[in-house]
């Protein structure tokens, strides 16, 4: 972005009105067309909204995001394929399955955190398949690591090279892009305070100048 589009888009930011949170600041909108509903990223998951990680990074409110097609799961095998607990009966933004062998049933946020720790080895945890599994869960909005499973990693490699260096906003508003980071200021890079899995600059948080700590959505 330009100087000048970045102070566009943060005073367009400053007028509109989370729908979840009822805040002003919300920099992230519903891209179905002629839908006016407007979020900030923490409260995404509060309101069951979707954020594609990938290509045009698109978000849909919970009305318009993208659903699942999958044929019922036999009501006694209602677990989650990952944790072993008991999963909602029908599939919805917190009860997700796999489009290969629509057996495997798991929790939003189980098969995130799986995402993030499997690597470039994500793949269903029931029948491993991973196209077109991978695609699907891109799809639904699960962010996806690029980097080996953590399982492979360099036992010598420290802590401090394996942390997230860039802005996962979905609008990141740095004029030196999303790599951009600095010490101090607006575009301190946060990292998730849960999972470190993923970051974003401060004034792209949309939080307060008084906070001083974030949440990824998937935590």
């Amino acid at each position: 972005f330009l100087v000048g589009d970045t102070r566009r888009i943060i005073r367009e930011a400053a007028q509109k009105s989370c729908f979840i949170c009822r805040k002003m600041g919300a920099t992230i909108t519903c891209c179905q067309t002629g839908c006016d509903r407007a979020f900030h990223l923490p409260c995404a998951p509060h309101g069951q909204c979707v954020t594609q990680y990938f290509g045009a990074y698109r978000s849909f409110c919970w009305e318009h995001r993208p659903q699942q097609a999958l044929r019922p799961c036999p009501s006694h095998d209602n677990t989650c394929s990952i944790c072993l607990d008991t999963v909602e009966d029908n599939i919805s933004y917190k009860t997700m399955g796999c489009p290969a062998c629509q057996d495997a049933r798991f929790h939003r946020h189980c098969i995130q955190k799986l995402a993030l720790y499997a690597g470039t080895d994500f793949r269903c945890p029931r029948c491993l398949n991973q196209e077109p599994f991978m695609t699907e869960m891109l799809t639904m909005g699960i962010r996806l690591s690029k980097r080996p499973p953590s399982w492979q990693s360099d036992p010598e490699v420290g802590p401090s090279d394996q942390r997230q260096g860039r802005c996962d906003a979905t609008t990141c508003l740095c004029p030196g892009g999303r790599e951009h980071t600095e010490a101090h200021g607006p575009w301190q890079l946060w990292l998730c305070s849960s999972c470190a899995a993923e970051g974003i600059h401060r004034l792209c948080s949309s939080l307060g100048n008084n906070t001083c700590s974030w949440e990824c959505s998937t935590c």
